[in-house]
């Protein structure tokens, strides 16, 4: 009997000793990543707001603030940025770095608040938002869930369906179905939904996709294809010309050649937009700097940011294409004739 104690004592030891060398290897990785410091000439420089024309300003991840200086509105609004140990818990709004990001951007009012899917990096901060500002809460019914349980008025909602365009201001929204990028837990085919009124805290896993948008945008002549999340339904873009791509790529960067080829293909191709501005490459998990510097990117265990933007970088320059960076927090002309 001693010996056999003994050995389960050995055996507990090597496990406990191997749980904590896996650990310490799992914190080292994850300060692996990128360095995009020295890309500061990919970067749209700064073009004060003026009334009339359009100005972008991005936060982070799929965040971007539209604005011509009439109306304003935002897909998506995640301020919060819960860490990655947070995660293992309950997750809820930030209130004060949510009110810290509209500072930051400048927001008061805003006409309404557009979550390019459910998922928590997308829509969490969404209802919050929609509260401070009097924005219209709009997306999928998964979306409203989440305003339900925030307590929002079902006057402050709407829900949309694939085919369905909204107008605000001189802004006009078109909301396509897309997918979301495959990953190692859903091949990006389908999609769970909120079914219920979902309140904060919750588990992350709470906040489900929902249906995931390929959202384009009019405004005055030109359009601006925004796609979230790095997935896509084939021929979803033809005949839907875009000048302006905010291109989501993250997770691309795991991708194979093949499914590289054919995101290209689906939007910046089909579209034919002349202008391509990567988002959601950024590490959510870490908060974003208060200045002008660019977000960290995701660690290499999660995504390669560097092979991603050297691939587009190439494709771009393969079809005379501008492949560009926006500026964080700072406005921006999104158009290609902003940068000589």
């Amino acid at each position: 009997m001693s010996r056999t104690i003994a050995r389960l004592r050995r055996f507990a030891l090597l496990l406990a000793l191997l749980l904590i060398a896996a650990a310490l290897f799992l914190a080292v990785q994850m300060q692996r990543r990128p360095a995009i410091a020295g890309l500061n000439d990919l970067v749209l420089p700064v073009a004060p707001a003026q009334t009339g024309e359009l100005r972008v300003r991005f936060a982070g991840v799929s965040t971007l603030l539209f604005d011509d200086g009439e109306t304003a509105w935002l897909t998506d609004g995640f301020f919060s940025r819960p860490p990655l140990s947070a995660l293992l818990g309950k997750i809820a709004p930030d209130v004060p770095r949510v009110d810290a990001g509209l500072k930051a951007l400048g927001i008061k009012k805003l006409a309404a608040v557009v979550p390019l899917h459910s998922h928590y990096d997308h829509a969490m901060d969404s209802p919050l938002i929609a509260r401070r500002t009097g924005a219209l809460l709009v997306g999928s019914p998964s979306t409203l869930n989440l305003g339900r349980g925030a307590g929002l008025d079902a006057t402050q909602m709407r829900e949309v369906k694939s085919g369905d365009s909204l107008q605000l201001g001189r802004f006009k929204l078109s909301f396509i179905a897309s997918r979301h990028s495959p990953t190692l837990w859903s091949d990006g085919n389908g999609h769970e939904d909120i079914e219920a009124p979902l309140s904060a805290p919750a588990a992350a896993s709470a906040w489900r996709e929902g249906t995931v948008w390929s959202l384009l945008v009019e405004h005055e002549g030109q359009r601006i294809l925004v796609q979230g999340s790095a997935g896509f339904v084939p021929d979803a873009m033809k005949g839907r010309p875009a000048d302006v791509v905010f291109l989501g790529v993250g997770t691309l960067g795991q991708k194979d050649q093949a499914y590289r080829d054919a995101y290209w293909r689906e939007t910046v191709q089909l579209s034919g937009a002349r202008r391509v501005i990567p988002i959601h490459w950024d590490d959510f998990w870490q908060p974003l700097p208060d200045g002008a510097a660019q977000p960290l990117a995701m660690p290499y265990l999660i995504d390669d940011f560097g092979s991603t933007l050297s691939d587009l970088q190439a494709r771009a320059k393969a079809e005379q294409r501008e492949l560009i960076l926006a500026p964080l927090w700072q406005p921006f002309n999104p158009y290609p004739q902003a940068r000589p």
